[in-house]
């Protein structure tokens, strides 16, 4: 697993471990942290090697053995890769392709990659299904639809099995005050330190929020697909939530009356943006369960100890 040290890496890293599982991580903790592994450092089926996706050697390493890749490791800010846009290229496009051509080097049976609803940007048809035309506005959603065609061009040429699982808005504990958090672990950081919640724009844009709970389900479930096909699926709620709204639910759930500051939209910033989460349901067998509004208060309890 790439990427096993960070947010969603190590919620899924708990949840595999928890059932039996035999782990290697592969992370530069460049974003992820060794306290997110606490508890399964040092056990005989789990091990960690500090490295970079991109570091042929370290990816061949971790590689021995293995039977299924999951590919969460990557560079996840839409509008810093505006900035950045050869650095995003390199982390999310090369390190991914190194990942792919090591993978069929070793006999990796199945690939997991971790794409995004950014792929779609400001599509005309909602909610997204997985047929929608690719319209990325970013460098970093650009690179994760490089991504997804290298994935099915490996499983054309060499016969890896991939499955690609965009995510929508995945928040949850362990979403640290860093460059990469999303609005909700902004929203609640500012309301627990009873600062103003600062808005992009007029708020009226949608997102789908999905809990990690459920998306480290919908990997568990991608690692056991039985087709050697290779796929795309949403992982998303179905339901839209304007940041508006949001603001009203972070307010609610921490008790408090926020102030609300609205400045200019970034750029590479998508408008409207939630998925239709049928294919995943009626292929994987997999559907959202966490209510959003339990979901957040359990995030802002998780903060605020």
């Amino acid at each position: 697993m790439t990427g096993g040290a960070g947010f969603i890496g190590s919620h899924l890293v708990r949840r595999l471990a928890g059932k039996g599982w035999s782990l290697v991580v592969l992370d530069d903790f460049s974003s992820g942290r060794m306290e997110n592994l606490e508890g399964l450092v040092g056990s005989e089926s789990f091990r960690v090697v500090k490295g970079d996706v991109r570091d042929r050697k370290a990816v061949d390493e971790v590689l021995v053995g293995v039977d299924a890749v999951v590919h969460l490791a990557g560079f996840v800010d839409p509008a810093e890769s505006v900035r950045r846009p050869l650095f995003t290229h390199d982390v999310n496009v090369n390190g991914t392709l190194n990942i792919l051509d090591a993978c069929v080097q070793s006999g990796v049976r199945r690939f997991v990659f971790a794409s995004s609803a950014a792929v779609y940007g400001d599509s005309d048809r909602l909610p997204l299904f997985e047929e929608c035309d690719l319209r990325p506005l970013s460098p970093y959603a650009a690179s994760k639809v490089s991504g997804e065609y290298y994935c099915r061009t490996f499983g054309d040429c060499y016969g890896l099995s991939s499955v690609i699982l965009r995510f929508f808005n995945v928040y949850g504990p362990g979403q640290g005050f860093n460059a990469y958090a999303g609005v909700i672990t902004r929203f609640i950081g500012c309301g627990l330190r009873g600062e103003p919640l600062t808005v992009y724009g007029d708020g009226s844009q949608t997102r789908d929020f999905v809990n990690v709970e459920d998306v480290v389900e919908a990997v568990e479930k991608a690692l056991s697909f039985k087709s050697s096909d290779s796929e795309v699926f949403n992982v998303c709620t179905g339901r839209p939530t304007s940041i508006n709204d949001l603001t009203g639910v972070v307010c609610k759930v921490l008790g408090k009356d926020l102030e609300v500051k609205h400045v200019e939209p970034r750029a590479g910033d998508v408008w409207h943006s939630y998925g239709d989460p049928a294919k995943c349901r009626r292929v994987l067998g997999f559907e959202t369960r966490v209510v959003f509004e339990d979901g957040l208060r359990r995030f802002a309890e998780s903060l605020s100890v």
